[in-house]
């Protein structure tokens, strides 16, 4: 099964450096593939450097593939991740 979500960065770094890295390792977290789509480039969610080159700043709209077992919970929480929980990075600067 694949599973399609969208998501809009909204934290003032966008997916670099840190940011990128809770995502990636979150990511790990699931056995499905995850891809995510930004401004026509796909990568694999579980590479750091993937998710770094996408150079996707703040306002850009990911869309996030999963497909396997967790697909639902992987694609759902990565959304999260992106919307919610990174947002919060920006406090701790």
């Amino acid at each position: 099964m694949v599973v399609t979500r969208e998501a809009v960065i909204i934290n003032k770094t966008g997916l670099h450096a840190r940011p990128a890295a809770i995502f990636v390792q979150r990511a790990n977290q699931f056995e499905s593939a995850i891809k995510i789509v930004c401004n026509g480039k796909e990568i694999n969610a579980k590479s750091m450097i993937g998710v770094l080159s996408l150079g996707a700043g703040r306002g850009s709209r990911v869309t996030i593939q999963a497909e396997g077992e967790d697909a639902e919970a992987a694609a759902a929480e990565l959304v999260r991740v992106i919307e919610e929980e990174l947002p919060k990075e920006d406090l701790k600067e």
